[in-house]
C-alpha cells in the first residue's frame, strides 16, 4: 500500500474519531429493564479486541492491539510505534416474560484510545469509554375491580436513560523485560435521568409523574502487573492482575414529584441532594487476575476472573438509584476465557495467514439481586482482525470485528429473559512515528 493511500487512512481516521465525539452522550448505550437498577447496565471490558476473545485481558501482552483492561499492558509494543483505537457496538436484543415477546436495538460508541512510548520500556496510553449505561421504557394497566371501580383506569409507566463515561490516563514501564507495572487514572461522568408516571384517565383526578436526575462525577485508580515467563524457544506463561479503587460519586440527584391534571397541578415534592455531602454513593472496587500461555505473534489461551463486592456502595438506599425493593447490591462476578491465532505472520503469499482469529465465552453474575436472586449472562464470542497494510511501519493497521451470543436472566419467576446477538467494529491504526532520521 503506497504512503499516499496510507496518508489518506489516517486523516479518514482522525477525522471519524473527531466526529464521534459528538455521538458520545447522544446514542443510546443500552435497552434492557435491568438498568432501571442501581447506575445502569455495566458496559463490557475492553475495546473490540477484548471483547471478540470473551473479555480477556488481565495477563494479555500483544504488541498489535491496545489493550484497555490492563495498564501495565501498554508497554507491549513496538518501542517506536503509536497506535490509535476506536471501536463501535450494536446492542440487539430478544426480551421473554411469561407470554410477552420485545426486542430492542442500540447502537453506539465503545471506545477511542491513543498509546505511545514515552521513553525506553515506557509508555502511556489515554482514552476514553462507556463505564454504564441506562436505557428503559414499560408500561401497565392497574386490573384492580376494587381500585379502578372507584377512579377509573389507571395506567403506570416509566422510562429512563443516561450514561456514565470514563475518561482515563494511563502509563506503564517494564522492569527486566518481564516484569510490567502501570497505573491508571479514572475519571467518571454522566447523566442519568429516570422518571415514573401515575396517569388517572378520570380527569377529576390528577396525575403524577415522579422523576429523578443524578449528574454523576467520580474518580478512582486502577493498578495493573503483568509478569511473563519463556517456557521454552517458543512457548511463554504470562500472568497478570489488577486492583480498581472505589470510586466515591459526587454531583447531585435532584427528585421531583409532581401532580397535574384539569382540578389543579402543583409540585408536590422537591429535592436537590449533593451527592458526597448529603448521600454517600460510590461504584465499586474491583480485582481482575488472568493466566495466559502463547506462542508469541501465532496464537494464545487465556483466562480472567474478576470480582467486585458493591455491597457496601450505598445504592440500595439512594433515590434515584433503588428503583424497587427487590433490589439488593451483590458481589459482581466473571469469568472469562479467550483464544487468538494467527495462521502465519510470516506468510508473503496469502492474505488469509496474516488474519487473527478468535472465539471466547464468559460467565458473569450482576453487581445486584431480584428479590434475592443472581442475575447472570453466559455468551460466547467470535471476530477476526483483518489487516489493511502489510508495510514495514503500519503492518499491525487493521480492521478488527466481533460478535457476541449470549443469554441473561432466565424466564423463572418474575424475572425477564433476555437473549441477545451484538456486533462490534474496530479500527486499529498502527504507525512508526519516532525514527531519528539517517540522512538528509
Amino acid at each position: 500500500m503506497s504512503k499516499r493511500i496510507l496518508n489518506s487512512v489516517w486523516v479518514a481516521a482522525i477525522l471519524a474519531v473527531c466526529t464521534s465525539f459528538g455521538a458520545f452522550g447522544q446514542a443510546t448505550g443500552t435497552f434492557t429493564p435491568y438498568s432501571i437498577y442501581g447506575v445502569g447496565d455495566l458496559s463490557q471490558p475492553g475495546s473490540a479486541f477484548n471483547k471478540s476473545m470473551g473479555g480477556v485481558g488481565v495477563a494479555l501482552r500483544n504488541n498489535r492491539h491496545i489493550n484497555l483492561t490492563n495498564p501495565a499492558a501498554v508497554t507491549a509494543r513496538d518501542s517506536l510505534s503509536f497506535m490509535v483505537d476506536f471501536s463501535i457496538y450494536s446492542d440487539n436484543k430478544v426480551f421473554s416474560q411469561g407470554g410477552i415477546r420485545s426486542a430492542s436495538n442500540t447502537f453506539n460508541i465503545n471506545d477511542l484510545a491513543i498509546s505511545f512510548p514515552i521513553w525506553r520500556s515506557s509508555a502511556m496510553m489515554v482514552g476514553i469509554m462507556p463505564y454504564s449505561d441506562t436505557g428503559f421504557e414499560y408500561g401497565f394497566s392497574y386490573a384492580d375491580p376494587n381500585l379502578i371501580g372507584r377512579t377509573g383506569n389507571i395506567d403506570y409507566s416509566a422510562d429512563g436513560s443516561g450514561s456514565i463515561y470514563r475518561a482515563f490516563v494511563a502509563a506503564g514501564v517494564t522492569f527486566f523485560k518481564r516484569l510490567s507495572l502501570g497505573a491508571q487514572w479514572n475519571y467518571y461522568f454522566g447523566n442519568i435521568k429516570k422518571t415514573y408516571y401515575t396517569t388517572f384517565n378520570d380527569a377529576s383526578y390528577n396525575s403524577i409523574r415522579n422523576s429523578t436526575e443524578a449528574k454523576i462525577s467520580g474518580h478512582s485508580v486502577r493498578f495493573g502487573l503483568q509478569y511473563e515467563q519463556p517456557l521454552n524457544s517458543k512457548l511463554s506463561l504470562a500472568v497478570g492482575a489488577t486492583y480498581t479503587t472505589a470510586a466515591r460519586l459526587g454531583g447531585s440527584m435532584e427528585i421531583n414529584r409532581l401532580a397535574g391534571g384539569s382540578a389543579s397541578s402543583d409540585t408536590l415534592y422537591h429535592r436537590q441532594d449533593i451527592l458526597g455531602k448529603d448521600t454517600q454513593v460510590s461504584l465499586a472496587a474491583e480485582l481482575g487476575v488472568g493466566i495466559a500461555i502463547k506462542n508469541p505473534g501465532m496464537w494464545m489461551v487465556e483466562f480472567d476472573y474478576s470480582r467486585s463486592d458493591w455491597t457496601k456502595t450505598g445504592l440500595d438506599a439512594t433515590r434515584g438509584f433503588t428503583a424497587s425493593t427487590l433490589f439488593t447490591s451483590s458481589v459482581a462476578e466473571a469469568f472469562r476465557l479467550g483464544f487468538e491465532i494467527v495462521p502465519n505472520p510470516n506468510d508473503i503469499r496469502h492474505y488469509a495467514s496474516h488474519i487473527a482469529y478468535r472465539v471466547g465465552a464468559y460467565h458473569k453474575k450482576d453487581y445486584f439481586l431480584l428479590d434475592g436472586k443472581k442475575v447472570a449472562s453466559t455468551g460466547i464470542t467470535l471476530g477476526a482482525t483483518f489487516p489493511i497494510a502489510l508495510t514495514a511501519n503500519t503492518r499491525y493497521t487493521g480492521i478488527t470485528v466481533g460478535v457476541d451470543f449470549g443469554q441473561r436472566g432466565s424466564l423463572t419467576g418474575e424475572m425477564v429473559r433476555e437473549r441477545y446477538v451484538n456486533f462490534s467494529v474496530g479500527f486499529n491504526l498502527f504507525d512508526i512515528w519516532f525514527q531519528k532520521m539517517q540522512y538528509n
